[in-house]
C-alpha cells in the first residue's frame, strides 16, 4: 500500500510541476499566451521542449533526493514543509546553472522564480491535504502503524506521549518494554502499559503485530542488550528507531549520513551546515561581489585620506581565528597610528572591558580620521575581500583576534567559531562595545542556534541604523 502511494505522489509531482511551469510561463511571457487563443498559436520551439523535459526530469530526481518519498508519519507538517522549499530552492539552482551552461536566453531569473514559488505551494499544500486524509483513515483505525519502546525512562515514556497524543499520524503504542529498576515505579504512575520484560520480547513479537520497536536505553549500560534486540528485529524484518540524543547532549539538529558506505548519525550544534550553508556562502559571495564594484570609488578616497593624514600603510592585516578555529588574515582600513599592536600592553590597565578583549573608549591610539572611520563603520568595508575569499560572512559572530582567543576560558564560548566570523552581527546591532563581554558570547549562542537566512537579512537591515547612531562604536 505504501509503494502504490508514494508511486501516486511522484505522478502527483509531476503533473504539479508541469503546471507550475505553464502557470510561470504564461505570467512571465507575452501577454498573448494569457488568452486561450493566444496560447494555442504560440509558437513551441525544439529548446523549449527540451527545457520543459529536463526541467520535469531534474524535478523528479531532485524531489527523489530530498527523501520527499519516505514515509513522513512522524515527522511534522513544518518539517515537511522545509523539505519541499528545500527541494525547490535546489532545484532552481539546478535549472538557473543549466540555462547558464546551455546559454538559453529565453529563461529569465523572474520566470524561475515563479515557477519555484508556483511549484513550492502547490507541493506544499498537495501534502498538507494529502495529511489531512490520512490522518481522518487513521483516526478511523485504518492504515495503523504498531510501535513497541524498548526502555522505561524520561526519554521513552516523552517519545509515548507524543505517540499518544497524535493520533493522526497512525501509530498504535504496543507498550513498553523493560525489566525492573529503580524508575518502574514513576513509569508505572506515567498510566503506558508495560508489555513485556526482555526475556519475554521474543515471544511477544512472535506473537504480535510490531511494524517498528523504538530503542530509549541507555546505551552506555545496555549496548549488549540493544544490539541482541536490533538483531531480534532484524530477523523478523521489522523496523528499528534508535534515539539519536543517546548523549543527552541536546544537539541543534541530527542527521542521518554515510561514510564510505556505513550509515551514522551526525549530529551538530552550529545550526549551520549543509545546503543552508551553501546558500550562505553564495548570498556572501555575490554581495560582496556587487559591493566592492559598488564601493570602490570610496575606496580610493579613503585610501588617499589614510595616506595623507598619516604616515604608515593603507590597509591594517591581522591574524584573526575563523571557522573552526582556523586562522586568517583580515583586511581594515587603519585607524591607528603605527606599531599600534606593540603599544597595546602599555595600555593594558587602561581596557574597559571584561574578558579576553581590549578596548579602550578614547584609545590614544586612533588617529583622528580613524575616529571618523570607526564612528561610521568604513574601517570594516575591506573585509568585504575576506567574505569575497570566504574566510568570513557577512553575517556571523565578530572575527576574534589570536590573541583574544587565547584568554578564552569557557569551552561553551568556543562553539561560536563553529560557523564562519562575520562582519556584522547581534553585538553589532544591539550596543557593540556598550555590551559586557559574556551577554556578547550569549548573543553570539542565540544567533547560531537560531540561524535562517531570514535572521541574516534582518541583521543587515538593522546594521544600517546602528551605523548611523554610532552606538557603542569606538
Amino acid at each position: 500500500m505504501r509503494a502504490i502511494l508514494f508511486r501516486a505522489l511522484m505522478v502527483i509531482d509531476l503533473g504539479l510541476l508541469m503546471l507550475s511551469f505553464g502557470l510561470a510561463a504564461i505570467l512571465t511571457t507575452s501577454p498573448d499566451w494569457r488568452t486561450f487563443p493566444g496560447f494555442l498559436a504560440a509558437r513551441v520551439s525544439l529548446l523549449s521542449c527540451v527545457l520543459f523535459a529536463s526541467a520535469l526530469f531534474l524535478g523528479h530526481c531532485v524531489l527523489v533526493m530530498c527523501n520527499l518519498y519516505q514515509s513522513k508519519r512522524l515527522s511534522t507538517k513544518g518539517a515537511e514543509s522545509l523539505d519541499v522549499v528545500r527541494a525547490m530552492t535546489l532545484l532552481i539552482a539546478c535549472l538557473w546553472c543549466q540555462g547558464k551552461l546551455l546559454r538559453v536566453s529565453d529563461m529569465p531569473v523572474f520566470f524561475l522564480l515563479v515557477f519555484c514559488v508556483v511549484g513550492t505551494i502547490l507541493i506544499i499544500v498537495t501534502r498538507l491535504l494529502l495529511r489531512s486524509v490520512l490522518g481522518v483513515i487513521r483516526k478511523r483505525g485504518r492504515n495503523l502503524h504498531h510501535v513497541l519502546i524498548l526502555g522505561t525512562n524520561v526519554r521513552a515514556v516523552g517519545f509515548g506521549r507524543k505517540v499518544e497524543t497524535t493520533p493522526e499520524r497512525g501509530c498504535r503504542l504496543l507498550g513498553f518494554v523493560d525489566d525492573e529498576w529503580s524508575g518502574m515505579a514513576e513509569f508505572k504512575e506515567s498510566g503506558f502499559r508495560l508489555a513485556s520484560d526482555f526475556d519475554g520480547l521474543a515471544e511477544f513479537l512472535r506473537k504480535n503485530v510490531v511494524d517498528e520497536i523504538a530503542i530509549y536505553l541507555p546505551l552506555r549500560s545496555f549496548y549488549e542488550r540493544a544490539a541482541e534486540i536490533a538483531q531480534l528485529a532484524k530477523h523478523h524484518g521489522i523496523i528499528v528507531r534508535l534515539d539519536t540524543d543517546i548523549f543527552d547532549l541536546k544537539f541543534a539538529h541530527q542527521r542521518a549520513d554515510a561514510a564510505h558506505g556505513v550509515p551514522q548519525i551526525v549530529a551538530s550544534s552550529n545550526g549551520i551546515d549543509g545546503w543552508r550553508l551553501l546558500m550562505k556562502r553564495i548570498f556572501d559571495f555575490t554581495s560582496s561581489l556587487v559591493l566592492l564594484f559598488a564601493l570602490s570609488p570610496l575606496f580610493l578616497i579613503v585610501a588617499a585620506l589614510i595616506r595623507l593624514t598619516s604616515p604608515g600603510t593603507v590597509f591594517f592585516t591581522q591574524k584573526r581565528v575563523g571557522l573552526n578555529k582556523r586562522q586568517f588574515t583580515m583586511f581594515k582600513f587603519r585607524t591607528m597610528v603605527p606599531a599600534a599592536e606593540s603599544i597595546q600592553e602599555k595600555l593594558a590597565h587602561l581596557n574597559e572591558m571584561k574578558g579576553p578583549v581590549f578596548k579602550i573608549k578614547n584609545d590614544p591610539r586612533i588617529t583622528p580620521l580613524g575616529q571618523i572611520l570607526r564612528k561610521t563603520s568604513i574601517d570594516e568595508l575591506p573585509q568585504l575581500f575576506n567574505v569575497l575569499k570566504g574566510d568570513m560572512s557577512l553575517v556571523g559572530p565578530r572575527a576574534m583576534s589570536v590573541r583574544d582567543y587565547q584568554f578564552f576560558s569557557e569551552d561553551w564560548q568556543r562553539r561560536r567559531f563553529s560557523v564562519p566570523p562575520g562582519i556584522t552581527c547581534l553585538w553589532q546591532v544591539y550596543g557593540r562595545n556598550a555590551i559586557p563581554f559574556d551577554q556578547w558570547m550569549v548573543l553570539d549562542m542565540d544567533y547560531i542556534d537560531r540561524w535562517s537566512f531570514w535572521l541574516d537579512i534582518k541583521i543587515l537591515a538593522l546594521t544600517i541604523p546602528a551605523v548611523f547612531r554610532g552606538s557603542g562604536a569606538g
